[in-house]
């Protein structure tokens, strides 16, 4: 397939598998660290007089990315060659694995971050007797796979509801934590950024609770890749899911599972979980698979064993990988700052048009991120009715192009659920884009009330 993939985080960039040394992408990478945001937003496949802020759902694909997507698949068309091997990717899932701190044999590029957690979950020694703890604001991904193993083997599923509204601080949110938790506590769940009210959970403080009770943690981290610039290992989760297609603008049916495969004690010192590799073609068909290790060298490959699960498509695992090139061309930190920032704007856009206490997002600068989830409806009882806050999400797409979301989460201490507008923010939006579409949203609220 010619060359192999090399990516560094300092923006050097090799061909991709399919290139040759003379033909390189479209956009010039190595002006990316540098240049303008207008000239990075022309990157995207942004449709013209639209406003996109709902990358928290799909983010916008590159030209570039496409482009790797469609020549990759008319390459392997139709070839006589062994799928099987190369299906294992590992030259990406190198590369993908340093960009976020880790290595190969810890990083899978699954199709999304759903089935990286049914994985997880499936995989895990849990059941009757065992507690899992986890919070109401969770994605679907994770409540419904713990219920069906719940339903399953009698597994114990405790939750708490967090808090929500520009007063929350990040201890209360491990005081919560370390309140329910029990002697019969095996795992924890979290989010790195939730879904529904855009809190930024305080990862590293509930993973040092966790491993002071020695609980396995799993995150939900859907939201990560491409927003933040995170150091996975450094973070001390033992599980990480996320998506490819979100905030990280690779193609649809992309994500990316890390499994913990290391014992490296100034970050997680706990041992490594019993885990099962479910859905794997590379798991031996006699025997055990070697035993995990207690040091920081690996005994077994566990990516692999994840990885292999029969035919896949190459073209995903080229396009994604193509866009984490373009993410570290840019300097990922300097696109979380960027993101922050505009995340930042819009909070305050949205606290000026419709009050501070219409958010329901953390206003701690530890715990915000850039989606912002506020009540459009200044009348307490329309936060409780989810065909108004649809027709509100629907009515700005379909008459003013504007593309955000609506949620709905519980509140503690509320018997009812609570629905919301999630405005959400990404390096090609713009501040003028945001003022836009925050002048619109108020005066439609105004003609819906």
């Amino acid at each position: 397939m010619g060359q192999s993939v090399s990516a560094d985080r300092t923006g050097t960039l090799s061909p991709l598998p399919g290139h040759d040394g003379d033909r390189r992408a479209h956009c010039p990478d190595r002006h990316l660290g540098t240049a303008s945001w207008d000239h990075i937003r022309s990157l995207f496949t942004l449709r013209p007089g639209t406003v996109h802020l709902n990358t928290g759902t799909v983010g916008a694909v590159p030209h570039e990315v496409l482009d790797v997507h469609e020549r990759v698949t008319r390459e392997w068309t139709g070839s006589l060659r062994d799928i099987y091997p190369p299906t294992l990717y590992p030259e990406y899932r190198a590369a993908i694995a340093g960009d976020f701190g880790v290595d190969q044999d810890e990083m899978v590029i699954c199709h999304n971050s759903t089935e990286g957690m049914a994985r997880v979950i499936a995989g895990l020694d849990l059941g009757e007797g065992d507690e899992a703890l986890t919070t109401t604001h969770e994605c679907y991904s994770v409540l419904s796979n713990l219920n069906l193993v719940h339903n399953r083997t009698g597994l114990t599923v405790r939750t708490i509801t967090l808090p929500s509204g520009p007063d929350v601080r990040a201890e209360d949110i491990v005081e919560l934590f370390a309140a329910a938790i029990t002697p019969r506590t095996r795992v924890m769940f979290f989010a790195a950024v939730t879904l529904f009210t855009g809190t930024r959970m305080p990862v590293r403080a509930l993973c040092d609770l966790a491993q002071r009770h020695g609980i396995v943690t799993v995150m939900d981290g859907a939201l990560l890749p491409g927003m933040l610039d995170a150091d996975l290992r450094a973070l001390g989760v033992d599980f990480m899911t996320g998506s490819g297609s979100k905030f990280q603008c690779g193609p649809l049916g992309t994500g990316l599972l890390y499994v913990r495969n290391k014992v490296i004690p100034e970050h997680n010192p706990l041992p490594l979980p019993p885990f099962w590799p479910v859905i794997s073609t590379w798991y031996p068909m006699l025997g055990p698979m070697p035993p995990r290790t207690t040091t920081r060298v690996e005994t077994c490959n566990m990516g692999d064993y994840l990885q292999s699960a029969g035919s896949a498509g190459i073209a995903r695992a080229a396009a994604l990988t193509r866009a984490c090139q373009m993410w570290n061309a840019i300097g990922r930190g300097r696109i979380e700052r960027r993101i922050m920032e505009l995340g930042d704007h819009a909070r305050d856009r949205l606290a000026e048009r419709f009050g501070e206490r219409a958010l329901h997002s953390p206003a701690d600068p530890r715990l915000r991120s850039p989606l912002i989830s506020f009540r459009p409806f200044r009348a307490p009882h329309d936060a409780w009715n989810p065909k108004k806050i649809n027709l509100f999400v629907d009515r700005l797409e379909r008459e003013h192009r504007i593309w955000i979301r609506w949620v709905e989460f519980d509140v503690p201490g509320s018997p009812h659920m609570h629905y919301a507008a999630r405005v959400c923010t990404h390096l090609f939006n713009t501040r003028e884009e945001i003022d836009h579409a925050v002048d619109v949203m108020g005066r439609l609220a105004d003609e819906m009330a």
